[in-house]
């Protein structure tokens, strides 16, 4: 578990009320999209609301709904995600907290369970300022 990297600094973005930010994978095998089971996008003790939350791998952008049965798209630990969610956010300085719930498939904890991992990163940054912001 590689909790401390799973927000890159500095990708915090705004565009029409949805913030952004680029997460990495806190494991160190890929896994496919179905054991990225939720997420929490928290900027300044402000919760993105559950329903809004979108996830990007892969040049797709998902709900978590549609990411419980699709075992296609895969994350893999080299490549960052986009985690975005209906948070207004002014110019400046904001505390960004990212909660990560993922199911580890190959590792069987008991009788067909298997190990299941809660991380989370938080780290200030400002919001980007450049065309390439994501949202």
């Amino acid at each position: 578990m590689i909790p401390d990297r799973i927000i890159e600094q500095g990708t915090l973005s705004v565009r029409d009320g949805r913030a952004a930010v680029d997460v990495r994978l806190p494991w160190y095998r890929a896994l496919p999209a179905s054991c990225i089971s939720a997420a929490k996008l928290t900027i300044d003790g402000a919760e993105a609301p559950t329903d809004s939350l979108r996830w990007q791998m892969n040049g797709v952008e998902f709900t978590f709904a549609q990411m419980k049965e699709n075992t296609q798209e895969w994350w893999f630990p080299t490549d960052s995600a986009v985690l975005s969610g209906d948070l207004a956010v002014d110019a400046g300085e904001h505390e960004v907290r990212v909660d990560l719930e993922l199911y580890i498939p190959y590792i069987i904890i008991a009788d067909d369970q298997v190990l299941h991992i809660e991380e989370h990163d938080t780290k200030t940054m400002s919001v980007r300022q450049d065309e390439e912001a994501h949202a």
